[in-house]
């Protein structure tokens, strides 16, 4: 078993990461830039050392920093997280050169599957419908395959996923700007400005199987997860199973799932992606080789620790698991929790956060990367928390879902929680009826509760300041009274007191 890893990265999947480190007996070793030498991920880990500057091109994404500090620290093994380099076949290969485990597929697979555009050619020879795409006239230049495909179309990047490098393209004199701007943001964010184009789908579901691969030819996936609720093309809202789906169509997907794993002899944890028309056809979209951020809601109707079964499979072990034995029993959703203001177009908020109470109870999950007093910076992603409920139906789910939400309070920044507990609460959403262009076509975030959370925020800094002057400090917050406390402040400041 590996005996003491690196995590490549920061934030919740770094702390994430070290959790499962830590119930294995593996030790762990952080890294961080100028930025986060306070980090919860340096916090929680057994060692932690420092990889340079806030910029990721010269902290997280400096292949020889990262192998140097994992050599250096005696480690026998590197997990990317997801983002940076996860999907960086370089890295993966430089970690290998140096004796190190690399936690995810061999550099081979990441290079055949992590570049969207080899993926698609290899699903293609194997007999897997793809999404129409620029790679299906080669030799020719990115403006002549769009002529060919026609628009609307997308400008995605090779390198990565997560919306980086994404744009929308409606007509012709778009499309030199918008190139421009996704390859300089797929340089920033995987160090590989590459991109292609992508028909868009109409009226698409993003529907993907989660996998895993032991590399000894077991393959499974722990079903079907349903991530349409995107805005700019970055996934909000994550849930299992999809409603969208028949068993029959559930069952197909899975084997095509299983089929392009076992053509590509797919080790480690990985997802294959496909896009669902209205008619209920399927297209493959990408494989993401590595862990995903909506990972947990496999977790939670699976019962199977995916990162777990990460470090089990990276060690040399075979899954522990057989198809037949994975049995999805109720409905799991995640929530994204983002540092922007969703009053103000979504604007990156950064700052010192002041406070922060997260949910608790029956079927609630946080997995968060800050704590009171932790300083948001503009150099990351904007994710700071998720919030991940389990129901036996998806009424139950959304149900526990709007009450952690109603929980949550972090203070000091803006978060995207008001938006959510809006979306939650809208009549398409629980009826299911949205796809991957709804919040941006047909959801409107309605004003009539700023007011109210304007009220919250003034709230959470009131209660912050009799904090500081030393009450509630003497013992552990007890979260009824608290509540009570919250409620009575705003009720103050609701009738002019």
């Amino acid at each position: 078993m590996i005996k003491k890893l690196l995590i490549a990265n920061r934030g919740e999947i770094a702390v994430r990461v070290i959790r499962a480190c830590r119930e294995l007996g593996i030790a762990t070793v952080a890294v961080y830039s100028d930025v986060d030498r306070t980090a919860m991920h340096v916090r929680v880990a057994d060692e932690a050392y420092h990889i340079g500057e806030a910029p990721p091109r010269l902290s997280y994404l400096s292949i020889s920093r990262l192998v140097e500090v994992a050599v250096r620290t005696g480690a026998d093994a590197v997990h990317p997280g997801y983002g940076f380099l996860a999907e960086n076949p370089l890295f993966a290969q430089a970690c290998q050169e140096a004796g190190l485990i690399f936690v995810g597929p061999d550099y081979h697979t990441i290079r055949l599957l992590g570049d969207k555009v080899e993926a698609r050619r290899f699903m293609r020879d194997a007999g897997i419908p793809i999404v129409p795409g620029s790679d299906e006239h080669p030799g020719g230049s990115l403006e002549e395959a769009a002529e060919h495909l026609g628009y609307p179309l997308l400008i995605k990047a090779a390198a990565g996923g997560g919306g980086k490098g994404m744009r929308l393209v409606r007509r012709l004199e778009e499309l030199g700007p918008a190139l421009e701007v996704a390859q300089r943001e797929a340089a920033t964010a995987f160090g590989d400005d590459t991109v292609y184009l992508e028909r868009i789908v109409r009226d698409a579901r993003h529907i993907e199987f989660q996998i895993l691969g032991d590399g000894y030819g077991n393959v499974i996936h722990l079903g079907d997860r349903e991530c349409s609720i995107q805005r700019r093309h970055q996934k909000v809202i994550e849930e299992t199973p999809s409603r969208a789906l028949s068993e029959e169509q559930r069952r197909e997907m899975g084997e095509v799932a299983l089929r392009a794993a076992r053509a590509a002899h797919y080790r480690s944890a990985g997802t294959v992606e496909f896009l669902v028309d209205a008619a209920g056809a399927f297209y493959f979209l990408e494989v993401n080789p590595r862990l995903q951020v909506e990972h947990p809601v496999s977790e939670m109707v699976t019962g199977v620790d995916i990162v777990k079964e990460q470090l089990r499979i990276a060690a040399g072990r075979k899954l522990r698991y057989r198809q037949e034995d994975i049995q999805p029993r109720g409905w799991s959703i995640e929530c994204r929790i983002l540092a922007e203001d969703p009053y103000s177009n979504f604007a990156p908020s950064t700052g010192r956060i002041t406070g922060v109470y997260e949910p608790a109870g029956p079927g609630i999950r946080v997995e968060s990367g800050v704590y009171d007093g932790f300083e948001v910076t503009p150099y990351y992603d904007s994710l700071i928390a998720k919030v991940i409920v389990w129901g036996e139906t998806r009424g139950d789910a959304i149900l526990r879902m709007l009450r952690a939400l109603d929980e949550f309070r972090i203070s000091g920044i803006k978060t995207n929680i008001p938006f959510c507990q809006q979306l939650f609460g809208s009549a398409s959403f629980i009826g299911g009826q949205f796809d991957t262009t709804y919040l941006e076509q047909r959801f409107s975030l309605s004003t009539e509760h700023r007011r109210e959370q304007e009220l919250t925020a003034a709230l959470a800094a009131a209660y912050v300041e009799h904090a500081k002057r030393g009450r509630h400090l003497s013992r552990p917050l007890d979260r009824e009274v608290d509540r009570a406390a919250w409620r009575l402040v705003a009720r103050r400041e609701a009738m002019g007191d």
